[in-house]
């Protein structure tokens, strides 16, 4: 009798893991102005393995509601078969909106193509060559609802419509967790997305579902995204400053995990920013007993709302400027993960303004050291 060989089977954006939900809990407190989500997931099984600094892609599902607008907006058929890709591959429409598609962006393209399915004259003129910057304006906030909504009636079947569609992309996320301290176990730290535009209210696709539809025990498709730009030192006796607002301290807790497990010998810093003490304090009691343990050498923290001057990382920065650069001059590697348009720029030039002023240079030759520093690895961003 031969005997079958088991293929084991590789899990990748193509093929995502469906991860159990283990933990899925807000970390911040009562009159907090946020809402930013601890989850732990399983990989049991799946064979998936991440070092400190990968990300974790989810593919999300679209908000029901959402989905159940645009259907009653365009009085669609929600069990209309729909072909999503060249393949011809075929969907209910309902599900086809909710799983397959991106529906909460507008691109040029896409509005381009909408104005061939449409005679309304408001819509000709915005896509016309004299009009590059009126375009911009409106593709910004709005998604395929409010385009629908604005620029009727359509002349266009379901099938025209959704074939104007990008796929659904995947969300990437820092993990925050060391697989060495949570074998089998993947976690991260997701901030809701909730604002209002255009008369609206507007949800993040990814984070939205994981804070108000994701339930313990349900499962999420997943998999693991490698990231070569942010690692930890390949020493451990290496020093480590990072600097993470918000929920910019994901990768750094799997840092400090992953430095705990294996009883590292280089020295941390850990500069964390958010508004309140208070609410927004995230991993506060864990992070206060890795400094107990002396795993977490210091941490310095700012809370922006709790005084009447705005202080954050990079204000904490330059006021311990004398051994930032003391531990720069000896080795050390500076990390920095977060909002790339204000606070990474922000750190970076307090970061120059430190090596300017403590190693008595001229700007240029502080920002020479920065360079020097990046070329070495021993200067990493994770902005988004």
């Amino acid at each position: 009798m031969q005997s079958s060989t088991v293929v084991p089977t590789t899990y990748s954006r193509t093929n995502p893991f469906q991860a159990k939900v283990l933990k899925n809990v807000n970390l911040n407190g009562a009159g907090s102005n946020k809402e930013t989500r601890h989850l732990e997931l399983s990989l049991k099984g799946s064979d998936l393995s991440y070092v400190p600094g990968d990300c974790l892609g989810i593919i999300p599902e679209n908000d029901p509601e959402l989905v159940a607008s645009l259907l009653e907006e365009m009085k669609w058929d929600a069990e209309l078969s729909v072909s999503v890709n060249k393949q011809g591959d075929t969907l209910p429409l309902k599900e086809a909106l909710a799983r397959h598609f991106e529906i909460t962006l507008l691109t040029k393209k896409i509005i381009q193509q909408a104005a061939e399915l449409s005679e309304n004259e408001e819509l000709q003129k915005l896509v016309s060559d004299e009009n590059p910057n009126q375009l911009k304006e409106y593709i910004d906030g709005r998604d395929l609802l409010d385009l629908l909504r604005d620029f009727g009636p359509w002349k266009a079947s379901a099938q025209e419509i959704v074939s104007l569609l990008r796929k659904m992309p995947p969300r990437l996320y820092s993990i925050a967790s060391s697989i060495t301290a949570n074998p089998e176990e993947v976690h991260l730290t997701i901030g809701a997305v909730r604002y209002t535009a255009h008369g609206r209210k507007r949800k993040g696709v990814c984070s939205v579902l994981c804070a108000e539809r994701l339930q313990e025990g349900d499962t999420l498709p997943v998999f693991i995204q490698q990231n070569k730009h942010f690692n930890l030192p390949e020493s451990p006796d290496k020093d480590i400053i990072m600097v993470g607002p918000g929920t910019g301290i994901a990768p750094f807790r799997s840092f400090i995990q992953e430095r705990a497990v294996n009883a590292a010998s280089g020295r941390s810093w850990l500069f964390f920013g958010d508004q309140h003490s208070a609410s927004d304090f995230l991993y506060q009691n864990e992070l206060k007993k890795y400094q107990k343990d002396g795993v977490l050498t210091r941490l310095e923290v700012a809370f922006s709302r709790d005084s009447a001057e705005r202080v954050y990382v990079q204000h904490k920065m330059l006021e311990n400027s004398k051994e930032l650069f003391e531990w720069l001059n000896n080795g050390a590697y500076f990390y920095v993960c977060g909002d790339k348009q204000y606070m990474a720029k922000d750190v970076h030039n307090a970061l120059i303004s430190v090596i300017e002023k403590e190693g008595s240079m001229t700007r240029e030759a502080a920002e020479a050291y920065l360079n020097d520093m990046q070329e070495q690895g021993r200067y990493q961003r994770d902005v988004y």
